[in-house]
């Protein structure tokens, strides 16, 4: 199938019939009319969540078990893992290595595009020899189309590594399966024509980053990272960040600032350290013994005796 083929297949590529008098609209119209079309993206997404749930357990067992995540993405959709993994380590303080962004043209194309860079299955091997990924991984492909060379390259050889994988499209399966046929998970919330036609980094980039979202925010809380619906893995690394761990410990344990800033500094200025330290009364080696016995998770290592 010639690439004129492939494309007449894709829905992300067709006009839409309701923006075609866009060019004709004022501000106020044309604002309205791309709300419109963002408003039909949640309902896309609420079709695949027992998909989006599947990616999250995949990804929990992997970091569970010392394995990473990996993104691998072209233009926009490599920019949005990007992005995604580049929040973990200050909100949830993972290291770095744990979650990672593979954009295809490297560091350079995160702030100008590098379109060509995206044509090549190989180059997107060898990005992922780079990381040396393994058996221990997931790797997850985002792609709006479902069949950037570079993409599904990356999750071929990442099934011949023995990694696990999860492929994000907003094309339909039918279309997306053939360019990915052994992935472990696909990921497919249909958004449709975008309102300017084949600019993906709109509806297409919007449903990626909420899924994205889901995934990494699901596997964090499954890991234990949250206390109820609270960060409490947060890194300290600068005083937006001081003050809301104090403000958690306040809230949580029932402390005044100065008791909670004393707490803090006693557990090293580990959230989840210091909750445990003030609901059992206990030293900072014993609170970190008993998280590590509740393997990480804050709650049961509150609340087991």
């Amino acid at each position: 199938m010639t690439l004129l083929e492939q494309l007449a297949t894709l829905t992300t590529e067709e006009v839409n019939p309701r923006t075609l008098d866009i060019d004709r609209a004022d501000a106020r119209g044309i604002v309205g009319m791309l709300h419109a079309e963002d408003v039909t993206i949640s309902g896309a997404i609420a079709t695949e969540l027992d998909h989006v749930a599947e990616a999250v357990e995949m990804v929990a067992d992997a970091l569970r078990s010392g394995g990473r995540l990996i993104y691998v993405g072209a233009g926009t959709s490599g920019r949005l893992g990007i992005l995604d993994s580049s929040e973990m380590p200050p909100t949830y303080g993972t290291d770095p290595i744990v979650v990672q962004g593979i954009i295809a043209g490297g560091q350079g194309a995160v702030f100008r595009s590098i379109e060509g860079a995206e044509d090549s299955s190989e180059a997107g091997a060898r990005a992922l020899d780079e990381v040396e990924v393994g058996v221990l991984d997931v790797v997850c492909g985002i792609s709006a189309s479902g069949r950037t060379p570079f993409v599904t390259g990356a999750i071929e050889h990442a099934l011949g590594k023995g990694a696990r994988t999860i492929f994000l499209t907003t094309n339909p399966r039918h279309v997306v399966r053939p360019y990915v046929p052994n992935v472990h998970v696909l990921i497919c919330p249909v958004v449709g024509p975008e309102p300017i036609a084949g600019s993906t980094r709109m509806k297409s980039g919007t449903a990626q980053k909420m899924v994205l979202n889901m995934i990494t925010t699901g596997a964090m809380v499954r890991l234990g990272k949250t206390y109820g619906n609270v960060m409490v893995d947060l890194q300290l690394t600068n005083e937006k960040l001081r003050v809301r761990a104090c403000r958690i410990i306040m809230s949580i344990c029932g402390l005044g600032l100065e008791q909670a800033v004393e707490l803090i500094e006693s557990a090293g200025g580990h959230v989840k350290t210091a909750l445990v330290m003030q609901a059992h009364s206990c030293s900072r080696e014993e609170a970190v013994e008993r998280l590590h016995a509740a393997n990480g998770i804050v709650r049961i290592a509150m609340e087991n005796t």
